[in-house]
């Protein structure tokens, strides 16, 4: 089997350095994406296996196309993209943090289209390849104070089902939505909702996922043989977590 060459963002923390690691445990080619280059650099001397360190802005159409393109023309091709930059500024919408709000909508619904639009043209030529979105159960399960978050990630979810629609049977691209629940990662440092913050029902106490977890998932989905498409993984903790 052929190297493969697996395009991660948000790999400088949390569920996308797991991912990266675990690829490269399993002989991936693991190129680390994110703003945090001096981040990638550290994680990159842990990894096992051959790798690159991008430097990368999901809320930028300047920067992914100049990254991508930059992995192309050193592998000539990307098997795998995994979406994993995400933000989670969780915020009541009574108290209106409309510059928040727009920044969950950039990164994470935004940046996720702007890397499927820059793998696209190799996936398409290659006549196959897989992305993987990771969304979240939020998108399906709202809460309060997880309005924009959650419809951040079921616009992912949505996405990742037309996806595979148009196109897994033209181009045997297959394409995966990875759901975590909560995840002991450092997203909830991005909440500045004072109230939230001090309403202790909004859930920071909860049974939490590791990061590896999801990498697990990412994993098993990725290494299905070419004619399986696992559409959707919904990951979530036991009370023992």
């Amino acid at each position: 089997m052929k190297e493969k060459v697996a395009l991660i963002t948000g790999a400088s923390s949390g569920i996308g350095k797991a991912i990266a690691k675990k690829l490269s445990e399993e002989k991936y080619i693991v190129v680390l994406a994110s703003r945090s280059t001096e981040k990638l650099a550290q994680i990159q001397q842990e990894l096992p296996f051959k790798s690159e360190v991008l430097e990368l802005d999901v809320s930028s159409t300047e920067s992914v196309t100049r990254g991508f393109n930059n992995i192309m023309e050193i592998y000539g091709r990307i098997d795998i993209l995994v979406n994993s930059a995400g933000i989670m500024p969780l915020t009541y919408l009574k108290n209106r943090h409309l510059d928040e709000w727009l920044s969950t909508v950039e990164v994470n619904v935004k940046g996720t289209l702007r890397c499927i639009y820059a793998v696209l043209p190799s996936m398409k030529a290659n006549k196959g390849g897989h992305i993987v979105n990771i969304a979240s159960v939020d998108g399906k399960e709202i809460y309060q104070g997880g309005a924009i978050y959650g419809a951040s990630k079921a616009a992912v979810i949505e996405l990742s089902r037309a996806m595979r629609m148009e196109l897994s049977p033209e181009f045997n691209i297959r394409v995966t939505a990875i759901e975590p629940g909560t995840v002991d990662t450092d997203l909830r440092e991005d909440i500045t909702d004072e109230e939230l913050l001090e309403d202790k029902d909004y859930g920071g106490d909860e049974p939490k996922l590791k990061p590896e977890h999801i990498a697990n998932a990412v994993f098993y989905a990725i290494s299905q043989p070419e004619m399986v498409n696992v559409n959707e993984l919904l990951v979530k903790p036991t009370k023992k977590s």
